[in-house]
C-alpha cells in the first residue's frame, strides 16, 4: 500500500477519534461513540494493510443505510439558525455517516485494488 494510502487512511483515523471525542453531550452519545469508534478502527487497520475488503463492504453498507435512514425529512444546512434545529442535527449526523461511509469506499476499493494486483 503506498504512503499516500496510508497517510489518507491515518487522517481519517484522527478525524474518527475526533468524531468519538466530541460526542461526549450528545443524548445518544453511546451510539454514536460505537459508529466512529468502528470507523477509527477500520482506519487503523487499513492503515496497517490489515482491513479486509469484505469488512470494508460491510461498514460501506451499514453507513449508507444509516445515513439514509437519519437523513432529515427537510435539509436545512449543518449551520445553528439556517432552519429546525432538529433537521440541523440530523443532517449532520448524516453528514458524519456519509463521510464514515466514503472512508470504507476508499478503503474497500484500495484494499480490492491492492488484493487483485497480488493475484
Amino acid at each position: 500500500m503506498n504512503l499516500f494510502f496510508k497517510i489518507l487512511g491515518g487522517l481519517f483515523a484522527l478525524l474518527f477519534l475526533y468524531s468519538t471525542l466530541v460526542q461526549h453531550n450528545d443524548p445518544d452519545a453511546m451510539r454514536w461513540y460505537a459508529y466512529y469508534g468502528v470507523a477509527l478502527l477500520a482506519s487503523i487497520l487499513f492503515v496497517f494493510g490489515k482491513l479486509r475488503t469484505q469488512w470494508a463492504f460491510l461498514l460501506f453498507l451499514f453507513f449508507v443505510f444509516k445515513m439514509v435512514q437519519v437523513w432529515p425529512e427537510s435539509f436545512e444546512g449543518l449551520a445553528i439558525g439556517e432552519g429546525d434545529i432538529k433537521n440541523i442535527e440530523e443532517g449532520r449526523e448524516a453528514m458524519g455517516l456519509g463521510i464514515s461511509a466514503l472512508a470504507m469506499l476508499i478503503f474497500m476499493l484500495r484494499s480490492w485494488y491492492v488484493k487483485k494486483s497480488k493475484v
